[in-house]
């Protein structure tokens, strides 16, 4: 009976999800989705309350570095009312990626389009699918078997997920926490359990500016970038042959070193004379964020000792995102116990786990507010690329094994 509830409201959820895509929730720009959000909770008969993110939230230790300024900007708390007891949080990020070059999409990337049982557009996997998967879970429940929630379920849609983290802290410090939490992460109906550490920076390289006929005699600040890049990818190679973790077993190389945005020169025949290179860094869980930070200065101290293309001035190195620290929820732990037994009941076969070279907020969860948290969600291709896009079918089947987790969540407190 619950799952054919799920069937037939999955049209509905496949609707919600389409609204959310449209809704651009790249950084400062999340209302839209967010009220999109509370209006379709907010009908189902969850209480909608706007959650201020403060902006001293940046003074806690394990937050990131702000991308812009927080007034105006707020998480989505969605509660069942007047429940009481053992309570479950789910959590989900409303903030995307910008979508990249625009002419390599096949449409435009906040015009969701459905093609071949798959929903394309940006955020479609990552991760506005699972407010729809876990919408879709809760409103069968609440329409077929209301009285299986026993206790307090509620959900959090958060800002800066994709960058700082600061949208969970910040409904993490406001109180709004559970028993156990549940990310709607896209996680091909797996269970993600650890993420990598991850630090952000900016690395501004100088050089001196001077006409192009003078080049070869100059001092590029765009060859002083490549050069610190590539000693760099050296530090990368380390990293990844000399810490061991089981928690990422296979996983080729959990701690990247990626180079996401370089800007530098104004003029085609003039020699640039300073380079800022984005980087987003990977490290161990082993490593706290100072260490990580320690690391990174060193190494970045060491090439540009070696580096013949860097003048005198040194490079200058700036955090402007992640200080996230790595993480990881013991496998044998009761909450993986449930997720396992709730999708086997629900299809069948075994549920797998594993650890990714990234993030996620379960971190601040795990870390700084010992809440056990996982993550499961649907099946999406190219998140943070090209034609993102996000199986439907996926959508429904990671419905049906919500609903039994949540069936079994609350039935442990009666045993």
């Amino acid at each position: 009976m619950i799952d054919d509830a799920i069937e037939r409201h999955a049209e509905s959820a496949f609707v919600f999800l389409e609204d959310l895509v449209r809704a651009d929730s790249t950084v400062g720009r999340e209302q839209g989705a967010l009220e999109v959000m509370a209006d379709r909770f907010g009908a189902s008969g969850f209480e909608i309350e706007r959650l201020a993110v403060p902006g001293d939230v940046v003074e806690h230790p394990a937050a990131g570095v702000a991308q812009t300024s927080y007034d105006g900007r707020y998480d989505v708390f969605a509660r069942l009312p007047g429940r009481g007891g053992r309570s479950l949080l789910f959590n989900g990020h409303i903030d995307v990626v910008p979508p990249g070059d625009l002419t390599q999409w096949t449409m435009p990337p906040y015009e969701p389009v459905r093609r071949d049982g798959w929903l394309y557009g940006r955020g479609s996997g990552d991760m506005k699918a699972g407010f729809a998967m876990g919408w879709l879970a809760l409103q069968a429940i609440l329409e077929v078997a209301p009285s299986t929630i026993t206790g307090d379920l509620a959900l959090v849609a958060v800002i800066e997920e994709e960058c700082t983290g600061n949208g969970t802290l910040a409904a993490c410090q406001a109180g709004q926490l559970a028993d156990a939490v549940v990310l709607l992460e896209p996680t091909d109906l797996d269970l993600l359990l650890a993420g990598v550490g991850v630090l952000w920076f900016e690395i501004v390289v100088f050089g001196s500016a001077g006409h192009a006929h003078d080049a070869d005699r100059s001092a590029s600040a765009l060859d002083a970038a490549l050069d610190v890049i590539t000693g760099l990818r050296a530090f990368e190679r380390r990293i990844n042959l000399g810490v061991a973790d089981e928690a990422f077993i296979g996983v080729t190389q959990p701690y990247n070193l990626n180079v996401g945005i370089v800007n530098t020169g104004d003029w085609q025949s003039s020699v640039p004379s300073s380079a800022t290179v984005g980087v987003r860094f990977g490290f161990p869980r082993s490593w706290s964020v100072e260490r990580a930070v320690e690391c990174f200065q060193a190494e970045l101290d060491d090439v540009s000792a070696r580096s013949t293309a860097l003048t005198k001035r040194h490079p200058q190195l700036r955090p402007n995102g992640f200080r996230a620290e790595g993480y990881a929820l013991d496998p044998s732990h009761d909450l993986v116990d449930a997720m396992r037994r709730a999708h086997h009941a629900a299809h069948g076969t075994d549920v797998g786990t594993y650890g990714l070279g990234s993030t996620t907020d379960a971190r601040f969860y795990l870390n700084q507010f010992g809440v056990p948290a996982l993550c499961y969600g649907p099946r999406a291709v190219d998140i943070h690329g090209i034609d993102e896009h996000v199986e439907l079918r996926s959508i429904v089947d990671g419905a049906r094994t919500l609903v039994r987790f949540i069936a079994d969540f609350y039935a442990q407190e009666a045993r």
